[in-house]
């Protein structure tokens, strides 16, 4: 029997001197192990071991690119590869691009520019100005500046903290089953005529998440285009495109009379492929804050029903917008009367001041409810390997107050204040402009509902409230209400002011 150990090209190209002796007794000792077995380690041998000494003399020992590119290993590790692998592990093994130490899978990426609002937010964090006023991101705060967490929503965390029958097993796939009729009248009133039986529902993550299944959804039953109004929420375009749905837009936002551009609207709508889905806004436009009054809804209901466009609605501001909860759901209302098939997202991170609960709903109106059983059963099927199930803690919240009359009550008080302040610091706003002789026009900012204004500003006057007056907002001239409060309108109108004047503009 031959003992001779096969000559080879060497295992680890060490840089034996700069080793301890006992390290190099370790690798000599491993050389003499492979030999011993009369064969060459393949790749992925080399890999793993190269892998285990650099963890542990990660100083000493350096993966030789030379010897990683050798022919005789390359040709090593194919035999390897058809001698011992399955036939799934040889093609994961051959997809292997061999690189040199210290590369990397992700070489070619580039960074991602940040998201135009929360990068806003983390601009205005890092700002150590002591004027900074952050009017970017979408969040109520107090006259303080403050984040608030509503005090009935505190008072029932308490009740579900003391609550020892509750545990933290997984919900469902459509969430937890209380939360759907409870949100359905929510949305829709608790009139008794209201065949609630087709509409299946599901809990969500938040607007966002909503809006995410239910294009999904859409997309597998065939539906290929979605107008958005121009201009809509960022993020709307961006979950069209992940769904795979094209994206159209309609004219929205006239920025000569800083109101709704209805004939634009409809005269796109109307010209609309049948099929198509159209993405609107139940109430407080965002960005602009700008609605269509309930005659205009009218009509664009006719459109929808004459050319078989199949509606969307994007709700995350009922009873914030107004103070309102049956003003605000108006929209949804008139349109689920008229008995359409239709989708609904919605969110309760504004009206329940719960952003980082991610609670919503998603709600289909079908035509009946033999149809909302099995669109229920394929919605699940996006669901599941999307995220499986929804959060827990956000949907006890939502159900307690809405399934108690009291608490029920103290939410829609507590919710009608907030919607007041915002309401007051429009007046305010608009009040400090115009007495500082502003130029342009201003009734635009108590036209508009929400917690937005469009206020008109170009990009370049945008750019300068945040470089030269620390006043964040976003590039398109949206500015959130919520970050303005009596100790800074002043000084946003004083900056607004110097804006307009020093380039010689008008809006």
């Amino acid at each position: 029997m031959n003992t001779a150990v096969p000559q080879s090209p060497i295992l680890l190209c060490v840089e034996a001197p700069e080793l301890p002796h006992s390290n190099r007794s370790l690798i000599f000792g491993l050389q003499l192990r492979w030999r011993s077995r009369g064969v060459e380690p393949t790749l992925m041998n080399c890999r793993l071991v190269a892998f285990l000494l650099s963890s542990v003399f990660f100083s000493c020992i350096r993966l030789s690119h030379s010897f990683l590119l050798s022919p005789t290993l390359q040709q090593k590790r194919g035999a390897s590869v058809s001698a011992f692998s399955t036939p799934h592990t040889a093609k994961r093994s051959e997809a292997l691009t061999i690189m040199p130490a210290g590369a990397s899978w992700f070489e070619k990426l580039e960074e991602a520019p940040p998201d135009p609002i929360l990068g806003t937010a983390l601009a205005y964090k890092a700002d150590t100005n002591p004027n900074k006023v952050d009017l970017g991101i979408g969040a109520y705060r107090d006259e303080t500046g403050k984040p608030v967490v509503l005090p009935v929503v505190r008072e029932v965390e308490r009740q579900i903290a003391a609550d020892e029958a509750l545990n933290k097993e997984y919900l469902p796939i459509d969430g937890w089953a209380p939360l759907k009729k409870l949100t359905q009248q929510l949305l829709l009133g608790e009139d008794p005529s209201i065949d609630l039986s087709r509409i299946c529902s599901l809990q969500a993550l938040s607007g966002t998440g909503a809006l995410r299944v239910g294009f999904e959804f859409l997309k597998t039953v065939g539906m290929e285009i979605c107008y958005v109004s121009d201009p809509t929420w960022g993020n709307h375009k961006d979950i069209l495109k992940k769904s795979g749905i094209e994206c159209r837009t309609y004219p929205y936002w006239d920025p000569a009379s800083r109101s709704l551009d209805f004939k634009g609207m409809t005269e796109t709508l109307r010209a609309a492929p049948e099929g198509s889905v159209v993405l609107l806004h139940s109430c407080a436009h965002n960005p602009t804050g700008v609605d269509p009054t309930e005659a205009q809804w009218g009509e664009i209901l006719s459109i929808v029903q004459e050319k078989k466009l199949f509606p969307f609605f994007d709700n995350a501001y009922q009873g914030y917008a107004s103070g309102d909860l049956e003003k605000d759901g108006a929209a949804v209302r008139m349109f689920e009367k008229a008995g359409l098939e239709m989708i609904c997202a919605q969110s309760f991170a504004k009206n329940f001041g719960l952003y980082g609960e991610r609670i919503g709903m998603l709600h289909l109106f079908c035509a009946n409810f033999e149809r909302a059983k099995v669109v229920l059963s394929r919605i699940k099927l996006v669901v599941r390997p999307m995220y499986s199930s929804p959060p827990r803690h956000g949907a006890m919240l939502v159900s307690r107050i809405l399934e108690d009359p009291a608490l029920k009550k103290r939410w829609e008080t507590e919710l009608k204040e907030i919607a007041g302040r915002i309401l007051k610091v429009r007046s305010l706003l608009r009040k400090a402009l115009e007495e500082r002789k502003t130029p342009g026009t201003w009734e635009h900012i108590t036209n508009q509902i929400g917690m937005f204004s469009f206020t008109g500003l170009t990009v370049a006057q945008s750019e300068r409230m945040t470089q030269k007056h620390h006043v964040y907002m976003l590039k398109s001239g949206r500015i959130s209400l919520a970050g303005l409060n009596d100790n800074n309108i002043g000084y946003v109108a004083d900056a607004i002011y110097e804006v307009l004047t020093s380039e010689g503009a008008k809006l």
